[in-house]
Parts: C-alpha cells; sequence; structure tokens
C-alpha cells in the first residue's frame, strides 16, 4: 500500500539523574561528595534511505521513545549517555510539527537530522559542596528530553511531473523512456501510486520522471483522489501535460488541459506556474489535420508542442532531448527549509525566581518555566544566544542580577547551566 503521509509521537529520551555520594576510603578523613553526572538522554534522529519508498511503515508504529541516559555514580563516574535513536524515512520526507504546521525538516540528502533532542544528564552532588556547604545531601535529577507529535509528508524528489487525465498514456510514456515498469492496462480511472523513473541521457547525465495520479476534474472539490498526490509535482522543475489528441475517450484534448490546469490553480497557484510543455499522445489514431490543429493552439499560446506515439516510442527521443536540454536551464529541486520555533513568550504572571549568591556564583533558582527555554538554547548558534538574552532581559533575570553586584565576567547559574557575565 503507497502511504505518503503519517502522524507519530516522538520522545526522547530523559536524562540521568546525577548522583549523591561520598567519598569513602580507609585512612582517608573527610573524602567529600563525589556524586557523579547523569550521562544524557538519547536523541531521535531521522535519516534518509533510498530504498523506502512509502511511509506505510509508520501506520502500524506511531510511538518511538528513545532511551534514557545511565545514573551518575559514585566516585564521579558519570553516566553513560544512551545511543540516538534512528528512524528511517524516504527520501524527500517533510517532518512537521502536528498541531502548527511548522517545518522542521526536510530530508532531501544524507545528512542525519536531529529532530528531538534527549535531556542533559542531571548534576552528582559534587558540584554542590561549597565552603559553607560542605556535605550537600542532594543532586539533580536529568533533564526530560524532548516529546512532541509530528507528521511525516512524502513529496517525490523528481525533476519532471507527468500531469494529465487518466488514459492518457502517462504510465506507457514514463515506462518507454525511464527503467520504470509500472503496470500499464486500458483503464478508464486512475492509478493509486506515484511512478518515479530515471531517464538516463548517457554517463552522469540523467533526471527523474514522475507520472503522478489522481488529478481529474473536480479534484478540489472532492472528486475521485482529489488533491491527494499533488503533493508529489509540488518539488518538479517542470511539467509535461500529456493530452490524447487522438479523443478516444469522447473528450476534447484542449479542454481536457484548460480542466487540469484549473486544478493545478485550485490546489497552489505557485504550481500552476511551474514550466510546462504538451505532449499530444496517440497522433496515430487521428488524422494529420486534427494533430496541425492542437498543435497550432498550443504554440499560439507559447507552450511548446510534441506529438508522440508512446506505445511505440514514436516522437519520444526529440521530447526527451528537450527536456533534459530545459532542465539545464532551470533551478534545482526544491528543497523546504526549517523554520525556526516561536519565541516563548515571558507573560507577566510566569517570572518567579529567586537569586543566591554563594562563593561568588550568581545562581538563578524557583525558575521551572525557564526550562523550555533552556531546552531550547543551542549555545553553539548566535541568534539562539540572543533569543537567550532576551528571555533574561524580559523577565527581570539581569536586572535581578545586577542589583544583586553581578559584574563582567562573574558565573552566573540557571538551572545548573553556567555561564559567564557579559553586560
Amino acid at each position: 500500500m503507497f502511504v505518503d503521509i503519517a502522524k507519530i509521537h516522538l520522545k526522547a529520551g530523559k536524562g540521568g539523574d546525577g548522583a549523591v555520594s561520598f567519598h569513602r576510603e580507609k585512612y582517608v578523613a573527610a573524602g567529600g561528595p563525589d556524586g557523579g553526572d547523569g550521562g544524557k538522554g538519547g536523541d531521535i534522529i531521522f535519516k534518509a534511505d533510498s530504498n523506502l519508498s512509502t511511509l506505510a511503515d509508520f501506520r502500524y508504529k506511531r510511538k518511538y521513545a528513545a532511551e534514557a541516559g545511565q545514573n551518575g555514580g559514585a566516585s564521579r563516574c558519570t553516566g553513560k549517555s544512551a545511543q540516538p535513536l534512528i528512524i528511517s524515512v524516504p527520501v524527500g520526507t517533510l517532518v512537521k510539527e502536528a498541531e502548527t504546521g511548522r517545518i522542521i525538516a526536510d530530508i532531501s540528502d544524507d545528512e542525519p537530522v536531529v529532530i528531538a533532542k534527549g535531556g542533559n544528564g542531571g548534576w552528582g552532588n559534587q558540584h554542590f559542596a561549597t565552603s559553607t556547604r560542605q556535605v550537600p545531601r542532594f543532586a539533580k535529577s536529568g533533564n526530560p528530553g524532548e516529546e512532541l507529535d509530528i507528521t511525516l509528508e512524502l513529496k517525490l524528489l523528481a525533476d519532471v511531473g507527468l500531469i494529465g487525465f487518466p488514459n492518457v498514456g502517462k504510465s506507457t510514456l514514463v515506462s518507454v523512456v525511464s527503467e520504470a515498469k509500472p503496470k500499464i492496462a486500458n483503464y478508464h480511472f486512475t492509478t493509486l501510486t506515484p511512478v518515479l523513473g530515471v531517464v538516463r541521457m548517457g554517463e552522469g547525465s540523467s533526471f527523474v520522471m514522475a507520472d503522478i495520479p489522481g488529478l481529474i476534474e473536480g479534484a478540489g472539490e472532492g472528486v475521485g483522489l482529489g488533491h491527494e498526490f499533488l503533493r508529489h509535482v509540488e518539488r518538479c522543475r517542470m511539467l509535461i501535460h500529456v493530452l490524447d489528441i487522438s479523443g478516444s475517450e469522447g473528450r476534447d484534448p484542449i479542454e481536457d488541459f484548460e480542466k487540469i490546469n484549473r486544478e493545478l490553480e485550485v490546489f497552489s497557484s505557485e504550481l500552476s506556474k511551474r514550466p510546462q510543455i504538451v505532449v499530444g499522445n496517440k497522433c496515430d489514431l487521428t488524422d494529420e489535420d486534427e494533430v496541425k490543429r492542437i498543435a497550432d493552439h498550443f504554440e499560439a499560446l507559447g507552450y511548446k508542442f510534441f506529438p508522440v506515439m508512446a506505445a511505440i516510442a514514436e516522437g519520444t527521443g526529440e521530447l526527451i532531448n528537450y527536456v533534459a536540454a530545459y532542465l539545464d536551464t532551470l533551478p534545482p529541486i526544491l528543497k523546504y527549509e526549517a523554520e525556526p520555533k516561536p519565541e516563548i513568550e515571558i507573560k507577566s504572571n510566569n517570572r518567579d525566581f529567586t537569586v543566591r549568591v554563594e562563593n561568588g556564583i550568581f545562581y538563578v533558582e524557583n525558575c521551572d518555566w525557564m526550562m523550555d527555554v533552556m531546552n531550547r538554547v543551542d549555545p553553539d548558534d548566535y541568534e539562539s544566544l540572543q533569543y537567550f538574552e532576551r528571555v533574561l532581559r524580559q523577565s527581570g533575570i539581569i536586572e535581578a542580577l545586577e542589583k544583586n553586584g553581578v559584574t563582567e565576567g562573574d558565573t552566573v547559574n540557571v538551572l545548573d547551566i553556567e555561564f559567564d557575565y557579559v553586560p
């Protein structure tokens, strides 16, 4: 079964808890706290697999959870970090936040993408010893991993999309010009699965052609498959509109062209503006005057027209050579950019925190609301750090630190994350 959309739940691994432990050794008095830190929870990583062509596996398993990090141990032993959970998806899968539709990632190449981050491990009690608190009997729990519902949406990576009414010869065309072997018969209804074929133009030169089913008149109102499969032509760099110019189905090919293009416009105005050429198939079943009439009509509208007999590969060579040359002038296949997470709004009734100064370190405590903010901050990303600074200012934390005497270079600790204060 071809499945191109699925909704699943992800839960990254929880960080391991820090340990409460004290060094005990013969002849060593007051060994002190030596509880180790917890290990990091497992990330959930998505990776493209070219051997997959459908999201069918996600119909049967909808919940994915990574392992938790190991708890810290005695003798300052850090717990083992959990291995990431790697989920394979077809090339061209969009990962979206289910609730908002925000694009998290476009899995279109070999680069693995972290979709849900595991929680950091908690600190052991070795970190909490001070001159006034030499026997800390507490440690920090590990942070929870990210948890979210996502939608997977497969958008095939094809250079050229074939569109047109059922039974006009799209499957036949893709079978004779590429390596694809779709099931071909005299159907009066649409096929149910998109077909991808690689068209090889010579050594080191090829492009991908997709036969996209399901587009008929009234699809925008839910007729037939509706617009279910049109997502697969959204990446296409150009479209080939296949027409049955013999009228063997009792339809006028010019009217067919107009109807299909109206459905494209309903689905996506951007898609309807994609470069399009017209192929008049089954020209052996009509006379030359009719072929010329139709060719003159489309060329007057500015479309390149190719009469072909796909069943015997007549005229397909000239068509494919033109398509390959045209593709060289077009931008590469569309890749969707990930959309940033929306910033958390710091509301006036959600700013509770306390500032405590101990041994020159400024501890910001009792601010559990900051947990979501800290989980979003990437210390290696400049924009992320700017966002973190804005949150600190909006919430009043910077002002409170300054009232407590913080100066440049002092250490600030927020939920066990330490950084140097820079005014």
